[in-house]
């Protein structure tokens, strides 16, 4: 998928990849650990009251590998 956007110098290409599976590995037990915590009350000590947080760096995690080459 190529997606295009203007900057001060033209029109380039930005070109979206599938994220490595570590990247991919790492971002959905995040998520997974993330919805333990919420919905089974599951106590993790760094993670009790930062899930939402939580859930943004998983997302972020794997945006950046879909987006960042070698990730």
């Amino acid at each position: 998928m190529r997606v295009r956007f203007r900057a001060e110098e033209g029109v380039h290409d930005m070109g979206l990849k599938a994220p490595g599976i570590v990247t991919f590995m790492l971002s959905v037990i995040l998520t997974v650990i993330v919805l333990m915590s919420k919905f089974f009350g599951a106590e993790i000590p760094w993670l009790t009251g930062n899930e939402s947080w939580a859930m943004l760096t998983s997302y972020a995690i794997l945006m950046l590998g879909c987006m960042v080459r070698g990730m």
